[in-house]
């Protein structure tokens, strides 16, 4: 039993060189420390073809192997490696039975097409099962469908292609670079029956060459001629030299080498054996094959690695029709370590110069990313980055910054362009108009009034107060111009002191008129004594006591939050990037804009209130009328702006049509108190001068008689003709012989 294990050890212990085996098993040094070959294993070849899958840009290709070691261990080499570093994805992995069933290699043919955009075919299959594959194909109407790659099996050979050439068309195939060795055809050629009698196979081998037989004993019976023992090879018949024969050479060196390199280490001067190699130890002789280094007999180095195996070196072909429709396998590059394609030498069945494609994907285009399929990575769906998003990378998208939107291409971000109101717009143009009319009639009316400052309609009208009424209503128009111009610190400054100044100055007078005219005639009905504050003094100081408070509070505004400018991106941020713009404003919110005008309206509404308290003074004796009607107006004009103002929030014209609206109500509020106010006057001053003439002075006492009488006839207003009250009232009034516009005179 010992001895048994002894022998056992000791065959196992041979060192052994393989010249064609190339399974990537065999590399395993833990398993096969003994094994070296000298041509490379299938893991170099199954790199080769995973580089050339890489090159031509196929990412998702299908695999065909032989059942079998060869077979089956190049696809997994092949699979495992593309797993390794990634890029290529495998569709689908197809089987050929050792003993396929009639009909198999069309159920193979129609799986792969099940998978039509894996048109590259990795085949690590043998000689027989590629040529039924590719009658197969050629039954079932794909001719120029698959990209067929091939490995060393089908190499150069012309038994796979024979009779399908057009199928075959454009396969890449792989083989060993190797050179035919001239001696050895030398050699061989000179072989005959006479000189070559140690080899006991040759006389079987001569016989099958020629198609002849040896005598009587002959290996082949029934065989017509007999053979004559003067045929040559290569002349008597076809001759072409082996494809290993290169390897066989360079194994049977390989180990000659090593021999004789251990045997000047352990028997140095002699020239047998020396004792020291009687008994040779593997391991020290394999020690010896793995150093080896020389060129072999195709000038190519031969050595080994750490693992027994020869590097990789592969010579790439392509099947080829040319345009004489010859067929044939043309070298299109080379594979040592890495690859070497000549791009320019492929030519494809379709005639197009451009690679064809075996992708399960195309390429997104620039602003779309990739949304991998779960388990297939080589397989996506494009997805437009939308919105203000752009293409952050190969599969992801991301938002741009506030201020961004992303480029045409969406590979990027670049600056939302920033607007403002421009003059020339409709917007601007329409509040301009209205605004220098506004500002050319208040100008020509206040001159006016200045001109004919002592006759007696300016007198009546309360020229102080007026002038006060006049100033607001020239702010209200002179406001429109730091509304529309483009925003900074001057423009803003001017806009938060000029938005409601104007408003208060002309509703702070109509107020402290209107509130004169209520107290003048409610003490009229109670006493004969005039009521306390009613002098143009007075008047002013009510009214600029009124202003200070808008101003006090627009300072206060100034000291807590000084003007500045600010871009808002977020009110044209439309859902179209395109069409976002960023718009240049004051910092002024809706907010503050209400609070500013909120005391302005606050002094219109009071004033308006006062207006219907005093509707029943007969116009004939005040302007309560003129103000009541100018005070009902501009309440509707502003009633009317705060839906237009707040409903167009949203809007994507809200600058615009906000700016107008807010700009175009001042205007036309400002229009209605210069138009109903004085614009009358005007014309009487102007067009009618005879009835500019001063009137007697009336005393108190007179004014609270006519205010009582109209208190008793209002009653009667109702019961009576159209100017029966007035005539009664005159009548009443006739012993001082004062009526109509002589009682207004001696109000003021």
């Amino acid at each position: 039993m010992e001895s048994c294990n002894n022998l056992k050890l000791a065959y196992t212990s041979i060192p052994q060189i393989s010249y064609a085996s190339t399974a990537p098993e065999l590399s395993d040094n833990t398993r096969y420390d003994f094994f070296s070959r000298v041509v490379p294993p299938d893991s170099y070849q199954a790199q080769a073809m995973l580089d050339i899958v890489t090159a031509m840009g196929w990412n998702y290709v299908s695999t065909l192997a032989s059942e079998g070691n060869y077979g089956e261990s190049g696809v997994d080499a092949f699979v495992q490696i593309s797993r390794e570093l990634g890029g290529v994805c495998i569709a689908q992995s197809l089987k050929i039975p050792r003993e396929p069933r009639p009909g198999e290699f069309d159920k193979i043919i129609l799986r792969l097409v099940e998978t039509p955009n894996a048109r590259a075919v990795i085949m690590f299959a043998n000689e027989d099962d590629i040529r039924r594959i590719l009658d197969a194909a050629k039954r079932n109407n794909l001719t120029g469908h698959f990209l067929w790659v091939g490995s060393d099996s089908w190499g150069s050979k012309i038994s796979p292609v024979v009779q399908q050439e057009r199928v075959a068309e454009g396969a890449i195939t792989i083989l060993p670079k190797r050179a035919s060795v001239d001696a050895f055809d030398r050699y061989f050629k000179s072989r005959s029956l006479s000189n070559n009698r140690r080899n006991i196979w040759f006389a079987e081998f001569w016989e099958e060459n020629f198609g002849c037989k040896l005598g009587m004993h002959g290996k082949r019976p029934g065989s017509p001629k007999k053979c004559t023992g003067l045929e040559k090879v290569g002349r008597d018949s076809i001759y072409e030299q082996e494809g290993k024969v290169q390897f066989v050479m360079d194994a049977v060196y390989a180990m000659a080498h090593a021999l004789h390199h251990m045997h000047r280490e352990l028997c140095p001067g002699y020239l047998g054996l020396c004792p020291h190699m009687t008994n040779i130890d593997g391991k020290e002789l394999l020690t010896h094959i793995h150093a080896v280094n020389f060129n072999g007999s195709a000038g190519t180095p031969v050595i080994f690695n750490e693992n027994g195996d020869a590097p990789g070196r592969y010579d790439i072909f392509q099947y080829q029709i040319n345009n004489r429709s010859v067929a044939e396998y043309k070298v299109i590059g080379h594979w040592t370590n890495q690859l070497h394609l000549n791009m320019e030498a492929l030519q494809w069945a379709t005639g197009d110069l451009s690679l064809p494609a075996s992708v399960c994907s195309l390429p997104c285009r620039t602003g779309e990313r990739k949304k991998v399929v779960k388990g297939v990575p080589c397989c996506w769906h494009c997805e437009r980055c939308e919105g203000y998003h752009f293409q952050a990378s190969e599969f992801t998208c991301e938002l741009c910054s506030y201020e961004k939107r992303p480029n045409q291409n969406r590979t990027g971000c670049q600056p939302i362009p920033i607007i403002k109101l421009e003059w020339h717009s409709p917007w601007a143009v329409v509040p301009v108009f209205i605004s220098v009319l506004g500002i050319i009639a208040t100008t020509f009316i206040i001159v006016t009034f200045i001109r004919y400052n002592d006759t007696p309609i300016v007198r009546a009208s309360g020229r102080e107060v007026s002038y006060v009424l006049l100033t607001g209503i020239f702010l209200c128009y002179i406001i429109t111009f730091p509304m529309i111009a483009a925003p900074d610190i001057v423009v803003c400054s001017f806009r938060r002191i000029f938005l409601g100044l104007g408003m208060c100055f002309s509703y702070a007078a109509l107020l402290t008129k209107t509130n004169r005219i209520h107290r003048i005639f409610e003490q009229g009905k109670k006493a004969v004594t005039a009521p306390r504050f009613i002098s143009p003094a007075s008047q002013l100081v009510i009214t600029f006591s009124l202003i200070s408070v808008q101003l006090l509070g627009v300072l206060l505004w100034f000291a807590a939050d000084p003007p500045h400018t600010f871009v808002d991106y977020g009110e044209q941020r439309t859902q179209d990037p395109e069409n976002a713009r960023g718009v240049l404003k004051c910092d002024i919110s809706d907010l503050s804009l209400i609070c500013s005008l909120g005391y302005s309206i606050l002094l219109m509404v009071t004033c308006t209130v006062y207006a219907i308290k005093t509707r029943s003074v007969p116009e004939t004796f005040n302007e309560a009328k003129p103000i009541g009607f100018t005070m009902y107006t501009t309440c509707i004009i502003w009633l009317a702006f705060i839906p237009i103002f707040f409903g167009t929030a949203q809007s994507a014209e809200r600058m615009y049509i906000q700016t107008a609206t807010l700009t175009v109500s001042l205007s036309l509020s400002a229009s209605v108190s210069l138009g109903m106010l004085y614009m009358p006057k005007v014309y009487i001053i102007i067009f009618h001068p005879e009835r500019n003439v001063p009137k007697r002075k009336r005393s108190f006492k007179a004014i609270v008689t006519a205010a009582t009488m109209t208190s008793k006839l209002s009653h009667l207003a109702a019961e009576r003709p159209n100017g029966e009250v007035k005539t009664e009232l005159c009548e009443g009034m006739e012993a001082s012989g004062e009526c109509d516009q002589e009682m207004l005179d001696s109000w003021h």
